[in-house]
């Protein structure tokens, strides 16, 4: 794996996010009087961003705010979330063992995410993750954002891979679409936070565990690679 550049999404890839989101949104329920939302039902939009993360946890009654007061209430969920970044959010069982080992084996590193770039390592940070990644590409890192191919494209060149040599790992189908539009080959985890099964997504592989991303590379590297 020496030659290789395995990128990673960050929420629902890497790290189960959802408790500190959900909290965050909660946060602002609670500042506009109503009640909170369950876990469950936010899960399916953890990876849409703070936005839309906001938007659906307020629904109907954020048809009466006005764009200032959207604007206030994102703050809001984006400072909450700053301050609480690591209470409940956890790496995926499996991951940092998977790291380690891909890490000791030579490959380069990567995250590419929707999430701010700020956010982002803080989150690395706090879950002594940073140590792994040659490169952190977050939405305002480059000029594009994810389901761009550019950010994929431009994180692989921050790590110092290439692109005819990457794999990317995610769980949704922005990820996957993001993948194919680069032409990487993509392998998508089934325990993150889309509605969709990650099958119908058709990426080139489809784990249920971190135990078999390895198994899964190297069956990439033999039939996309070439050895």
């Amino acid at each position: 794996m020496r030659d290789l550049t395995l990128v990673f999404d960050l929420d629902g890839t890497l790290v189960d996010t959802a408790p500190d989101l959900v909290a965050a949104a909660n946060h602002v329920l609670e500042h506009v009087g109503l009640p909170p939302i369950g876990e469950k039902d936010l899960r399916p939009f953890v990876g849409h961003g703070a936005r839309v993360m906001v938007e659906r946890a307020i629904g109907p009654a954020g048809d009466k705010l006005t764009p200032a007061e959207r604007e206030e209430l994102l703050e809001r969920y984006l400072d909450y979330y700053g301050r609480n970044i690591a209470v409940g959010s956890r790496p995926f069982e499996g991951a940092v063992a998977a790291l380690e080992r891909f890490q000791g084996a030579g490959a380069k590193l990567a995250v590419c995410t929707n999430k701010v770039e700020s956010l982002s390592r803080s989150l690395l940070d706090a879950l002594d993750l940073s140590r792994f990644f040659a490169a952190v590409a977050g939405r305002d890192t480059l000029t594009a954002s994810k389901p761009d191919p550019e950010h994929l494209l431009g994180t692989i060149r921050l790590a110092g891979g290439d692109a005819t040599r990457a794999v990317m790992i995610g769980d949704s189908r922005v990820d996957v679409a993001t993948a194919k539009a680069a032409r990487v080959p993509v392998i998508a985890v089934s325990f993150g936070y889309t509605d969709t099964p990650v099958a119908e997504l058709h990426p080139e592989a489809a784990i249920d565990h971190y135990r078999e991303l390895e198994p899964a590379i190297l069956a990439l590297m033999r039939s996309s690679f070439g050895r």
